[in-house]
């Protein structure tokens, strides 16, 4: 499995196993542990959580697999995100979603997925959403006491613009070491807004979340899905592949800001089919074709 470096003390799988919705796919403890060590054969060491991950449940269920395999913890990269307050019957006085990367709110939900996950240390923590209220000096503060004290090692963003990305970092020391974006054939939103030109100018290598772009592009539901559906099955075809899902990780891969993408599926048959898409070679005609069905005009 390729390896990608995000800081001088941190690298990653190129492909990561994202747990957003662990909740939902019921596992028993042993199904997890399963896919969990099916994973790491694979190659695949990175996890990315969130705090607020199926009501703030998936990263106590995932800890509880920590807690009787403790051994497993030395094997991958832990990612979790903290930044949003979702209503739950977890906090009942929260009574509306909105956002918090104040230094007390940073600290307290890191020490919290500490001890759901059953964990020393945090190999990367993510603001999971720009705030419009963020202090910087605030939340680099509390970046710099969370290093400090060995609990959180490297530290980055989601879904971030230019600007938001630039104004913490700046607080921060120019440690930030990615962003987590949406990003898949259905969503170009950061060729337009010019992220995938700051990634590579600043060398970045972000995440992407959502590859399968929500399944709008495995079971087509607007114009634009069933565009872009078209074509991948066209091409699929042209690499005698019979699954579109493989067409989508190699179109990824093979931008060179080296974008990660985050398998959400908790089936270990589909966690391959993304391991195997980085031995298709796509050709550049043919990533083009894709983002010009996408995009939904010719290129002038």
């Amino acid at each position: 499995m390729e390896k990608v470096k995000l800081s001088p003390h941190l690298e990653v799988s190129r492909i990561a196993l994202g747990f957003w919705r662990l909740m939902d796919w019921k596992m028993t403890f042993n199904e997890l542990e399963h896919l969990v060590e099916e994973s790491l054969n694979l190659g695949v060491t990175t996890f990315d959580h969130a705090d607020i991950y199926g009501e703030y449940q998936c990263e106590e269920a995932f800890g509880r697999l920590l807690r009787a395999k403790p051994t497993l913890r030395n094997k991958f990269q832990l990612i979790t995100k903290c930044g949003i307050k979702v209503v739950s019957p977890k906090f009942p006085n929260q009574k509306i979603n909105h956002y918090d990367t104040s230094y007390d709110h940073i600290i307290e939900s890191v020490d919290q997925s500490l001890r759901n996950l059953n964990a020393d240390h945090i190999d990367l923590l993510l603001i999971h959403r720009p705030d419009p209220l963020m202090n910087p000096e605030e939340t680099a503060r509390a970046f710099f006491q969370l290093k400090a004290s060995g609990k959180v090692l490297n530290f980055g963003v989601s879904n971030f613009s230019i600007i938001q990305f630039e104004m913490l970092n700046k607080y921060f020391g120019g440690m930030l070491v990615t962003n987590q974006v949406e990003f898949s054939p259905y969503c170009l939103e950061h060729f337009q807004n010019g992220n995938m030109e700051f990634f590579l100018k600043q060398k970045i290598h972000p995440m992407g979340w959502s590859p399968m772009a929500g399944g709008a592009l495995l079971n087509p539901t607007d114009e634009k899905g069933r565009r872009v559906h078209k074509k991948l099955q066209q091409i699929a075809g042209e690499l005698g592949l019979d699954f579109i899902d493989q067409v989508i990780y190699a179109w990824i891969l093979y931008h060179p800001s080296m974008v990660i993408p985050i398998v959400g599926s908790g089936k270990p048959e589909r966690l391959k089919s993304a391991v195997d898409a980085m031995k298709i070679q796509l050709t550049r005609e043919q990533w083009y074709e894709i983002f010009i069905a996408s995009q939904g005009y010719s290129l002038p």
